[in-house]
């Protein structure tokens, strides 16, 4: 299909908020036209979320329940063997996936024995065929050399919310420290995963603020996770509203339409969220989700995998084909062709 929306980087603020303050159907109905643009609507990726280390984080995110200080019911839990590791991620694409992320309750990433084993892990998971994606906290540029040259495809590190509001939320560091990271990952040729949370206490401003952000960077994040706040009992949040679904669609559609190109993930909160509202966030150009075990999204439930299987033949959706079988597929279809 011919592609009719250019790719922007130069965004302004008041150009976002007009498309976001759409009424809503409005919205949606462009962005679902884009969506059809840049994507197959009948498409969905299934990635699958592994917390390899939990807990004991010194960060202190407002709103996570691994951070040391608050007092959650979450267990520490060193780095996982490796071996464990390698057999969540087969049982991961063995379920359908094609992205397995790893994710460690890490400030930042330190050289030492644990960055060690993740580089074989990171090894172990691209050896599978998969899309290894990782989230282990600040990074440098070395270190980042060191995950790519493993087989490192994407690096997720998320904004979280705006510049503005983003001291309301952390203050072990700054949002120029996420930058900076998602800079390095750049330089280095890894693909960048990177949204935000809504739900926190902020305004549509920092919301509006948060995709200004992303849309402007030099290349687009190839995926932009949009999280529903998980109130996680035991942290400053925990008393905090559920968000809203229409929020959630409303912010999906936007981010589709500024970021035409970028996989839109539907992550946390989809666990309160009915199939009609789901149906809803993908009729809106989200295209991505994380499924797996019923166990967590980390550390917050998540819908399992017979679950979402059943809502996505609901919807007349499919599991998105790995790079390696479309190519399969289309091997197949030019030797039927030569009979």
């Amino acid at each position: 299909m011919d592609k009719k929306t250019e790719i922007r980087n130069d965004w302004t603020k008041e150009e976002i908020e007009e498309i976001y303050h759409q009424p809503l159907l409005e919205l949606i109905y462009k962005a679902a036209t884009v969506h059809r643009e840049w994507h197959n609507p009948e498409e969905v990726q299934m990635s699958t979320l592994l917390s390899i280390k939990t807990g004991g984080c010194t960060e202190d995110c407002s709103y996570c329940g691994q951070a040391a200080r608050y007092h959650t019911n979450i267990k520490v839990q060193a780095l996982l063997p490796t071996e464990t590791v390698i057999a969540h991620a087969q049982k991961a694409k063995d379920n359908g996936s094609s992205r397995f992320c790893m994710a460690a309750a890490w400030r930042e990433v330190r050289n030492n024995r644990d960055f060690d084993r993740v580089i074989d892990m990171v090894k172990g998971v691209n050896d599978l065929g998969l899309e290894v994606c990782c989230t282990l906290g600040m990074l440098t540029e070395d270190q980042a050399i060191r995950l790519q040259e493993a087989g490192l495809y994407a690096y997720n590190h998320n904004l979280d919310t705006s510049e503005q509001y983003y001291e309301e939320i952390i203050s072990t560091r700054t949002f120029d420290n996420r930058i900076n990271t998602i800079n390095n990952v750049r330089k280095v040729g890894i693909t960048v995963c990177s949204g935000g949370i809504i739900g926190l206490g902020e305004s549509h401003k920092d919301r509006i603020s948060m995709l200004l952000t992303l849309a402007t960077m030099p290349k687009h994040p190839e995926s932009v996770p949009i999280n529903a706040l998980a109130r996680v009992a035991g942290t400053p949040l925990e008393n905090n509203e559920k968000t809203d679904t229409w929020e959630m669609v409303r912010m999906i559609a936007t981010a589709r339409i500024v970021m035409p190109s970028s996989m839109v993930r539907l992550s946390a909160g989809r666990i309160e969220m009915t199939e009609f509202e789901q149906g809803w966030c993908f009729m809106a150009g989200a295209n991505s989700i994380f499924t797996g075990e019923r166990e967590t999204l980390l550390v917050t439930p998540n819908p399992g995998v017979s679950e979402d299987m059943q809502m996505l033949q609901t919807l007349g959706l499919k599991p998105m084909k790995r790079e390696t079988e479309k190519v399969m597929d289309q091997f197949e279809t030019w030797k039927t062709s030569l009979v």
